[in-house]
């Protein structure tokens, strides 16, 4: 590394930690480039993304039809707001509903607000539809849940780090364990008018829930008239080995909340997809978005769902991630704790002894991987979708190395 390559990281660093709020603490690596499953810093070096932030590149960077897609609509036109149409929205929320099976689409912009926009439509679907008494419904979820980092969404975390310091908190929200379905059973009352949670929860470190939960949620909450809303931002479209992660277990929910991946890496792009009477109840004026449903959001979003049409990506990352599983499982008992793994998605539990999580993503950094921790000794690896079989086991063989480094020290 030259003496100006490095002064330059060094210059990028002190410009964001001077300029920028201290929201986040990345690893002091400053990309430049990037393309599929690579991307290359300031200094020149090359890493193997293994986070795809944090699913959001399942299709890799720069993939050429989705940055086609984007350039040419860029000649043509980007925003109108929904106060008109656009020639590329009515394709891109067709082309989504099929996909999904369900009928309408509530296009917004990031994760977050798919949420959000979820809530505000189960509230009102509870009151116009359910008859429930103005201004009770409650909406269950789980504890350890992610779904976001708004005022309200943190009124329901139990993550102090997103949740302290930040009330008062909006009620209207009843927690129980993740994976118990009898205490979601009991929780649901006549003031419920939905239960939302991930099918595999990703910022708590990939936790999947036991056989037969998901679809003990579905089955309550069609006994009990009460939406099922499932979160996949970061599970689905591919990421998981199906569509969808609820695909894999045999459920279809009320509600899919999308967003990450549906941008393709190139333009923020949500969406809350279901049936019209679910969603129909949303009347004009009520929700929106300036920018939900731009024209260069729903042509790249179209492009994402083109690529998912044929079922290969879904294809691969079962194909990749059973390969990963495969060699991550072999790492217990030699400095991996356990191993929780969907598709091409895994949470590898590092044994706290040995190191924390983000001592371990730092040395993999310095090893060209880059991976990212979570709740203290946990590793998340989730590399985009078009990773060669080859450079998966290069980066497990990277992990497997920084084990016995530690281990050896």
């Amino acid at each position: 590394m030259s003496a100006g390559a490095a002064s330059e990281t060094a210059r990028y660093l002190a410009q964001a930690d001077e300029f920028g709020a201290h929201n986040y603490h990345p690893l002091p690596i400053v990309v430049a480039e990037a393309f599929g499953a690579w991307v290359t810093d300031v200094e020149g070096k090359r890493y193997l993304d293994c986070l795809a932030a944090y699913s959001a590149l399942n299709f890799g960077h720069g993939h050429p039809v989705l940055v086609d897609a984007a350039k040419a609509q860029l000649d043509r036109l980007t925003l109108t707001s929904r106060a008109f149409h656009n020639d590329r929205l009515g394709p891109f929320l067709e082309g989504l509903a099929r996909l999904a099976g369900k009928e309408m689409v509530l296009p917004m912009n990031t994760g977050a607000e798919a949420v959000e926009s979820a809530i505000k439509v189960a509230r009102a679907w509870g009151y116009r539809v359910k008859g429930v008494e103005h201004d009770r419904a409650t909406i269950v979820v789980a504890n350890g849940n992610f779904h976001g980092r708004t005022t309200t969404i943190v009124s329901f975390s139990d993550d102090p780090d997103a949740r302290a310091d930040f009330g008062p908190y909006t009620p209207g929200f009843v927690s129980v364990p993740y994976g118990d379905a009898d205490a979601l059973a009991a929780a649901v009352d006549d003031d419920t008018v939905a239960v939302l949670i991930e099918p595999i929860q990703g910022e708590a470190g990939i936790v999947i829930p036991p056989d037969g939960y998901l679809a003990a949620v579905r089955r309550i909450t069609r006994e009990r008239n009460v939406l099922f809303i499932a979160d996949e931002i970061q599970s689905g479209l591919g990421r998981t080995g199906a569509t969808f992660h609820c695909e894999n277990v045999g459920v279809i929910p009320d509600l899919y909340l999308l967003g990450k991946a549906l941008g393709g890496g190139i333009v923020p792009v949500s969406a809350v997809v279901g049936d019209a009477s679910v969603l129909g109840v949303l009347r004009p004026g009520e929700h929106g978005s300036t920018f939900g449903g731009n024209p260069l959001a729903a042509a790249v979003g179209l492009a994402v769902v083109g690529l998912l049409e044929s079922g290969d990506y879904q294809r691969r990352a079962a194909a990749l991630g059973a390969r990963m599983r495969q060699r991550l499982d072999a790492l217990v008992g030699r400095g991996v704790v356990e191993v929780r793994s969907a598709g091409l998605w895994a949470g590898v539990d590092i044994d706290p002894a040995l190191a924390t999580g983000r001592e371990v993503a730092e040395r993999l950094a310095e090893r060209g991987v880059l991976a990212k921790d979570t709740h203290g000794s946990t590793i998340r690896l989730a590399p985009p979708i078009v990773v060669e079989p080859e450079e998966l086991d290069w980066a497990v063989d990277q992990l497997e190395a920084v084990l016995a480094e530690l281990a050896s020290a």
